[in-house]
């Protein structure tokens, strides 16, 4: 794995478990109807980190991409709900939308690493 792809499997990293701390911060007001007031700075910082990470990927693996797309407008669409027009529990499943493809692009990421030949991993 050559130092972009591995700077890039970090930064997602660092991006899915963001989100994911987001939304287990939001997992005991499931059943509360009153709207989500989550922080929209934080929200921002981590949609602009994910489009920049899709520009990354577009140059090396169009699957990649595609699931960095797929995250990244998830993450816009919450952004242009938020805060407050959003319940707790639509915002908890958007979130959960934004974290699948996310999964998605880091297991693609070790994977690509370990079908190569021991030769060609860097």
């Amino acid at each position: 794995m050559n130092s972009e792809t591995r700077q890039l499997r970090q930064t997602l990293i660092f991006i899915r478990t963001s989100f994911e701390a987001i939304q287990g911060s939001m997992a005991g007001r499931l059943d509360d109807p009153l709207p989500c007031w989550m922080d929209a700075s934080l929200l921002a910082l981590l949609s602009r980190e994910l489009k920049r990470c899709y520009q990354q990927a577009t140059f090396n693996d169009l699957l990649l991409a595609k699931q960095l797309l797929v995250a990244s407008q998830g993450s816009d669409l919450l952004l242009k709900q938020c805060p407050g027009v959003l319940s707790s529990a639509v915002c908890y499943r958007q979130l959960s939308a934004i974290l699948e493809p996310l999964d998605a692009a880091i297991l693609h990421i070790d994977e690509t690493k370990k079908r190569r030949w021991p030769w060609q991993r860097r």
